[in-house]
């Protein structure tokens, strides 16, 4: 079972979090403040943290950039807001999920186990594979880096881990569902992840969904990343 760092300042939630997750075996810590929830991440090892946004010292996803300067435990947003910009902003922040309020505790626990079997997974599998190149993109596994034509690139964790998976297919059009299992280890979930992660891959990899170089998207069936053809003369 997993050890788990609630931060929620809404005493009724806090409370039904810590019994109902007490109840499923796992230990649990909780505090009210973002201040605590730093203090608590920099003296005990968390499995995951949940965190709420509306918190009354410091608003949540400033909380959030400050554990990632700190730690890469994974962290589960819950938050009342459902706003597009502001979730994309959360991911982009080092969110590695997220839920909008009011949620249940069964779907809380179901994001909980997808998000600890990825953390699990990469802890315990077999060494990262050898270096993959394809076109001008070379990507490390082991180093976990990746270059487009010799100069670095910024990613995160989450578009490092979607490029070197489609990379390590070139060419092969994965479907969406295989994605969300592979990359995010989740059976089921929403294509606006997806979405997300590959425009900012776009983005860093200078294209546009419009004007695709590597990754290419074919509505309804999935997405591959290839070489870029050579201009026609």
């Amino acid at each position: 079972m997993a050890s788990v760092l609630v931060v929620e300042d809404d005493q009724f939630v806090r409370s039904a979090l810590i019994r109902r997750l007490s109840e499923a075996s796992h230990t649990v810590r909780s505090v009210g403040t973002a201040l605590e929830a730093l203090r608590e991440v920099a003296h005990f090892r968390f499995d995951v943290v949940i965190l709420d946004l509306g918190l009354p010292d410091l608003d949540g996803s400033e909380a959030l950039k400050m554990l990632r300067g700190i730690t890469d435990v994974p962290v589960i947003i819950a938050t009342a807001r459902d706003d597009e910009a502001e979730i994309v902003r959360l991911l982009h922040a080092g969110a590695d999920d997220y839920l909008v309020k009011p949620f249940s505790v069964d779907h809380l626990s179901a994001r909980m186990a997808a998000v600890l079997r990825r953390a699990r997974s990469g802890a315990g599998e077999a060494p990262p594979p050898r270096v993959i190149r394809v076109g001008g993109l070379t990507i490390d596994p082991l180093r976990r880096q990746a270059e487009l034509d010799g100069a670095p690139l910024d990613l995160t964790r989450r578009e490092f881990d979607l490029l070197a998976f489609l990379a390590g297919r070139p060419g092969v059009v994965v479907p969406r569902k295989e994605l969300l299992a592979e990359v995010w280890q989740q059976s089921y979930g929403d294509d606006q992840t997806i979405d997300v992660h590959l425009s900012w891959l776009r983005r860093k990899l200078g294209e546009t969904a419009a004007r695709p170089r590597y990754l290419h998207t074919l509505r309804g069936v999935g997405v591959k990343l290839e070489p870029p053809r050579e201009p026609q003369p």
